[in-house]
C-alpha cells in the first residue's frame, strides 16, 4: 500500500511524481488507475479526511453519496452501452461495480461500502499510484488531472475562475434517504420488478402502493413541508439540476407530477388487490446485507424532522428507521465547451486535463468515462504523444464529443444518451430496433478505434 498520511504544503508536493490527479472519486480513480497502468507515476490527492464535505460520511475513495444504481446494464440501452465500453477499456470502477453489485434488475447497483473499499484497496494497492490525503488549494503547475468533483473546496474553486476567467456555474444536487430494511410493513409493501405481475419473492425491489386519497394526503405534505435553509452563496441560485430534482420541487410543479415521474405505477400490480396502484415508491436494494434500502427517487432538501414525518405517511414506511436522511448540495462544473477538448485536455494547457462532474457529465458512469479518457490521454501527453478523441459513434466519444462542442451559453450537465449520438443512416422504425443498432454500431466503432490505436503503438 502506497498511502501518504501528509505531503508537503508548497507546489514541490507535485514533484512527487509524474501526474497529480485532484480528487478521489470515480473519475479521479478512474485516471489514476489508467494512467497508472499505462507506466506512469502517480499522485492521487484526496482531502477527506482531513477536510470533508457536506456529502460525504467516509474516508473512502470513490464514495457513492447519491444513489448506489450506476444506471441500466442493458445492452441497447445508452447507460448499458457506455458500460460496455468502459470494462473493454479496463475500467476500474467497472470492475469494482460488478464485483459489488446487488440485485437491481436490469440495471448495475452496488453494495456502496463495498464498493468503496474495493476501489480504496485497488488504488492504495497499485506500485505507481501514491495516495496522499491533502486539501489541494491551487491547480498544479505540473501535469495535472483535475477531478474535484461536484463539492470541489473553496480556495480550489477560486483557483479555477483565476484560471478559466469564467464565472463558474453551479446546480444543486440531492441524495435520497436510506432506510432499515427491517423496519419496512411488509404486510403491505410487496417484492416486485416492473412488468413482473407474479410479485415474485425474488424480484428486486420493494413497492410501496398507494391509493388515490393517500396519494393526495401525501403530496399535500410534501408540498407544505419545511425545507433546509441553505448557504448565503447556495441561496442565490435557484437552479436545478433537471435529472436530479428534489422531490419537493417535483410535487410543487404540478400535482400528478409524482405519479407521472418517481411514483408511477406502471407494471406494477398490489398482490393485496390484483391491480395496479395508483401511485408506488420503490425501494431499491442498497448493500450486499439486504439491510439497507434507498428511496428511489426522493432526493430532497426536506428538514431531516419533516423527512421523518412525511415519508412516514408511504404507506409500508410507517416506523421507517433512517440510516441516512436525504440532504441537498451545490455542485460545480465549468463552462465545458469553451474550455475542453473532446480529449478532456484543457485548451490553453496542453499538460492540464479534468475529469468527471466537474466538467458537465452526469452519472457515476458519465464520471468514470471521462476519468478513464483523461487519464490515458495524460499518459499519452507524458510519452510525447498526441492525445486520443474517441469516434463519436460510440457512447464514450459521444459524451466528450457533447461537452467539448455543445453551445456554451446554454451548456447543461448531459448523461449517456442516444440523443447525442450521430444519427443513423437508415434508422429503424421500432425503438428498440434503433437502440439495437447504435450498440452494433458502437461496438463496431469502438473495435476499429482500438485497433488502429494498437496499430500505431506498434509501428
Amino acid at each position: 500500500m502506497r498511502e501518504s498520511v501528509a505531503c508537503a504544503t508548497n507546489d514541490t508536493r507535485f514533484a512527487m511524481s509524474d501526474l497529480t490527479v485532484v480528487g478521489g472519486g470515480l473519475a479521479g480513480c478512474e485516471a489514476a488507475w489508467q494512467a497508472a497502468n499505462r507506466g506512469v507515476p502517480v499522485t492521487l490527492f484526496e482531502m477527506r479526511p482531513t477536510r470533508m464535505t457536506p456529502a460525504h460520511v467516509t474516508d473512502r475513495l470513490a464514495e457513492l453519496v447519491c444513489s448506489n444504481s450506476l444506471g441500466s446494464d442493458l445492452p441497447d440501452r445508452a447507460a448499458g452501452i457506455l458500460k460496455r465500453e468502459l470494462r473493454q477499456l479496463g475500467s476500474l470502477i467497472l470492475r469494482c461495480a460488478d464485483e459489488t453489485a446487488v440485485p437491481a434488475g436490469g440495471a448495475l447497483a452496488v453494495d456502496r461500502q463495498r464498493f468503496a473499499d474495493a476501489v480504496t484497496q485497488a488504488v492504495t494497492r497499485h506500485p505507481r499510484i501514491t495516495l496522499c490525503r491533502q486539501e489541494v488549494t491551487a491547480i498544479p503547475s505540473s501535469p495535472a488531472i483535475i477531478a474535484s468533483g461536484p463539492l470541489t473546496s473553496d480556495a480550489l474553486t477560486a483557483d479555477l475562475l483565476h484560471l478559466t476567467g469564467e464565472d463558474h456555474l453551479y446546480f444543486y444536487d440531492a441524495v435520497a434517504p436510506i432506510i432499515a430494511a427491517d423496519s419496512i410493513d411488509m404486510t403491505i409493501a410487496f417484492r416486485a420488478s416492473r412488468w413482473d405481475a407474479s410479485g415474485d419473492a425474488g424480484a428486486d425491489y420493494f413497492n410501496c402502493p398507494m391509493s388515490r386519497s393517500e396519494y393526495d394526503a401525501f403530496v399535500d405534505a410534501l408540498i407544505s413541508a419545511e425545507t433546509i435553509q441553505r448557504k448565503w452563496f447556495e441561496r442565490e441560485d435557484k437552479h436545478f439540476f433537471e435529472a436530479c430534482l428534489p422531490v419537493e420541487v417535483m410535487a410543487r410543479r404540478g400535482r400528478e407530477a409524482l405519479s407521472y415521474g418517481p411514483l408511477r405505477p406502471v407494471g406494477l400490480r398490489d398482490p393485496r388487490t390484483g391491480h395496479c396502484p395508483y401511485a408506488v415508491v420503490q425501494l431499491r436494494q442498497d448493500n450486499l446485507a439486504a439491510t439497507m434500502y434507498n428511496i428511489v427517487g426522493f432526493q430532497t432538501n426536506l428538514k431531516w424532522t419533516e423527512q421523518a414525518r412525511v415519508f412516514r405517511m408511504i404507506p409500508g414506511l410507517a416506523q421507517a428507521e433512517f440510516y441516512r436522511y436525504g440532504m441537498l448540495h451545490r455542485n460545480t462544473f465549468i463552462n465545458a465547451p469553451r474550455l475542453l477538448e473532446a480529449s478532456m485536455r484543457y485548451r490553453h494547457r496542453d499538460d492540464l486535463f479534468f475529469a468527471g462532474q466537474i466538467t458537465g457529465v452526469e452519472g457515476y458512469v458519465g464520471n468514470a468515462a471521462t476519468g478513464c479518457v483523461a487519464g490515458w490521454n495524460a499518459a499519452r501527453y507524458l510519452a510525447g504523444e498526441p492525445p486520443l478523441v474517441f469516434p463519436a459513434e460510440t457512447m464514450l466519444g459521444a459524451l466528450c464529443a457533447y461537452i467539448a462542442n455543445a453551445d456554451p451559453a446554454s451548456f447543461q450537465p448531459m448523461k449517456a444518451s442516444f440523443g447525442i449520438m450521430p444519427a443513423l443512416p437508415q434508422p429503424p422504425r421500432s425503438k428498440r430496433e434503433r437502440n439495437a443498432a447504435y450498440a452494433s454500431r458502437a461496438g463496431q466503432a469502438l473495435a476499429d478505434f482500438l485497433s488502429t490505436v494498437s496499430s500505431r503503438s506498434h509501428n
